[in-house]
């Protein structure tokens, strides 16, 4: 029997919360999830060596920093 082990459980998590990040309407609600799927990436892509995808969502996770905090100032405006 194959059993998933914590790694791969870890990346699954950081998948689904990517996943659910994008359905999300509202933008802050989107960061918030976003940054947390792609923290947990950064994790795992460091614990499994994958450079690339660690680099990548550590990034991402400082983008969603950035325009939170642009956000939680009162500077965020809205660009369509």
């Amino acid at each position: 029997m194959n059993t998933i082990n914590q790694l791969e459980l870890l990346g699954y998590l950081a998948s689904t919360l990517v996943a659910i990040s994008l359905m999300m309407r509202s933008l802050t609600k989107l960061r918030v999830i976003n940054l947390s799927g792609s923290l947990l990436f950064t994790v795992y892509g460091f614990s499994i060596g994958a450079y690339p995808v660690a680099t990548l969502n550590a990034f991402i996770v400082l983008v969603n920093i950035f325009y939170l905090q642009k956000q939680v100032s009162g500077k965020a405006q809205v660009n369509l």
